[in-house]
């Protein structure tokens, strides 16, 4: 986006009768959600501007994907690192997901890892999922039988059906005394999870 299409965007907004900021992101987010994605990028494109994380993330996400602008991973890196270095979490996650597959980068393990380790201590249920698969296999972190049961298990107490199965899985391979530490530190995390009012879940 240029300067004078971002001058436009912010001019868009101010012109809006009574449209405050957290109104505005509202509605670009909500655009998104319905496919208005031109609409979407008017109205985030400035906020992200100014640093509002959600915004970022939705800019990210236009770019991402090519939703109402050219596709281009290095645009949705920036954003999604901008709005990732702010804790949110999704941005953290999708982070994960382009270090993982060389989206806009050299394919790095350990970045991904890193990313979704965030996400997941966060709440991010698809994070945990992620953080759990490369436990098991241990990619870009060492490997854990342990750890990745318990990241599992929390996916799973979280309402991921996908992750049940994984569980048990893990489960089997872990000594009883393995597993109840394992039980220990999930039952932590829950609880700290369940304890912060700005958990997120599973997005879309």
């Amino acid at each position: 986006m240029n300067d004078s299409v971002r001058i436009f965007a912010a001019a868009v907004i101010l012109a809006m009768p009574g449209l405050a900021e957290g109104d505005a992101l509202a509605e670009g987010l909500g655009a998104y959600d319905v496919g208005d994605y031109e609409k979407s990028l008017t109205l985030c494109q400035p906020l992200a501007d100014q640093g509002v994380a959600a915004a970022q993330f939705c800019v990210g996400r236009l770019y991402a994907n090519g939703f109402g602008v050219p596709m281009d991973d290095a645009q949705a890196l920036k954003w999604y690192g901008l709005a990732a270095g702010q804790g949110h979490a999704e941005a953290q996650f999708n982070l994960g997901v382009m270090h993982a597959n060389g989206w806009g980068v050299p394919m790095n393990d350990d970045e991904a890892a890193k990313w979704y380790r965030q996400a997941a201590e966060s709440g991010q249920v698809q994070a945990q999922m992620a953080f759990a698969a490369v436990l098991r296999e241990g990619r870009g972190v060492a490997q854990s039988n342990q750890q990745a049961y318990m990241w599992y298990r929390i996916a799973a107490d979280l309402g991921d059906t996908a992750a049940i199965s994984n569980r048990d899985d893990m489960a089997e391979k872990l000594t009883a005394p393995e597993r109840e530490a394992a039980d220990g530190e999930a039952a932590a995390w829950l609880k700290r999870l369940e304890d912060d009012p700005l958990r997120v879940g599973q997005v879309e």
